[in-house]
C-alpha cells in the first residue's frame, strides 16, 4: 500500500531532484521558451516543502491538494497550472483514503495526466510533459495488468517518461511558447517533458524503495 509517508518522500524527492537540475531545465528552455522553467519550478517545489512540513498527519490527498494549490500559486507561466493541475486531480482521485493500493495509485496518475490534458490540450508528439507522462501512465497501467509487483512497474514507467523525453528533441512544437518557433524548436530535449521525467524517476526510486522495507 500506497500511504502519506511515499507520497511526502515522493514530492520531497521530485523536489530536490528540480533543485539539483535546475541549470538544466532552464538552459533547456533557453532554448525554446522564457529560460525560466528550472527556475520557476525550483521556486514553487521550495514552497511545497516548506508547505509539507506543517502537514505532519495529512492524508496523501491533502498532501497532493497542498501541492497542486501552492504550485498554481507560486510557478509562473505554463508550469504552474499544468503542474498545479496534475496534483490537483491526483488528489481528487485520491480522495481521503490514507492508503492507497497500486492500480488505485495508477489510476490517480492518469487522472493527474488527464488535468494535463484538459489544461493544455496537448497531444502526443506536441513536444510537451504529456510526451513523457502519457508514455508512464501506460506503462504503469500495462505493467500492473500483467500483474507485476510494484517496483518492477514503477522502473518501467520511469524508462518509458525517459524514452519519452528524449523522444522530444526531433518534435516539431504544436503547443505553448516553443510552437512559436516553428522548424527551430526542432533539436531541442522538451523541458517541460525533463522535469516530467524527474517526477516519474523520483517515484520510481521511492516507490521501489518502499518494497524493499
Amino acid at each position: 500500500m500506497i500511504d502519506a509517508t511515499e507520497v511526502r518522500a515522493w514530492l520531497g524527492a521530485f523536489a530536490g531532484e528540480i533543485a539539483a537540475n535546475r541549470n538544466l531545465l532552464t538552459q533547456l528552455d533557453a532554448a525554446i521558451g522564457d529560460a525560466d522553467h528550472g527556475i520557476n519550478l525550483d521556486r514553487g517545489l521550495t514552497e511545497v516543502v516548506a508547505a509539507l512540513d506543517d502537514l505532519a498527519d495529512a492524508s496523501p490527498g491533502v498532501l497532493l491538494k497542498t501541492t497542486g494549490m501552492t504550485l498554481v500559486r507560486t510557478v509562473g507561466g505554463a508550469s504552474g497550472p499544468l503542474y498545479g493541475t496534475f496534483f490537483l486531480r491526483m488528489s481528487a482521485a485520491v480522495g481521503d483514503a490514507e492508503a492507497l493500493d497500486p492500480a488505485r495509485f495508477a489510476a490517480a496518475l492518469r487522472a493527474g495526466l488527464d488535468g494535463v490534458v484538459a489544461r493544455g490540450r496537448a497531444q502526443a508528439g506536441d513536444k510537451t510533459m504529456y510526451d513523457a507522462l502519457a508514455p508512464a501512465c501506460d506503462a504503469l497501467d500495462d505493467a500492473f495488468a500483467a500483474r507485476l509487483d510494484l517496483a518492477t512497474a514503477v522502473q518501467r514507467a520511469a524508462a518509458a517518461a525517459d524514452t519519452g523525453r528524449d523522444a522530444t528533441t526531433p518534435m516539431l512544437a504544436r503547443k505553448g511558447r516553443a510552437s512559436y518557433l516553428g522548424e527551430r524548436s526542432v533539436g531541442h530535449q522538451d523541458p517541460g517533458a525533463t522535469s516530467s521525467a524527474l517526477l516519474v524517476s523520483t517515484l520510481a526510486r521511492v516507490l521501489g524503495a518502499g518494497t524493499m522495507r
